[in-house]
């Protein structure tokens, strides 16, 4: 995948290329990775509830660049990357 500063490009199942804003990226060790949240962009600011954010797991390779965007398996990720996402969340409403 590129990356620019904080926006990522993503291809979909289709081959459609569609470029998406990174929320933030957080490292598991419990499962050995790292994962990115991520939105697509052109969504609507004021739809805030409603932007739809994607998840994706990714190892960095040496060179510190990021990886392969792989799907995210177990039941068990997915509740960890909702309880982070949940945390940041509300980190950004606080700051509000």
């Amino acid at each position: 995948m590129d990356h620019g500063e904080n926006n990522i490009t993503v291809v979909d199942e289709n081959g459609n290329e569609q470029l998406c804003e990174v929320l933030f990226t957080f490292d598991s060790e419990e499962f050995g990775k790292s994962y990115v949240l991520y939105y697509p962009l052109g969504a609507e600011e004021d739809d805030a509830d409603d932007i739809e954010i994607h998840a994706s797991a990714f190892i960095p390779t040496e060179d510190g660049e990021d990886g392969e965007l792989m799907p995210i398996e177990t039941d068990e990720e997915w509740d960890m990357i909702e309880e982070m996402l949940n945390t940041f969340l509300e980190e950004q409403e606080d700051e509000e």
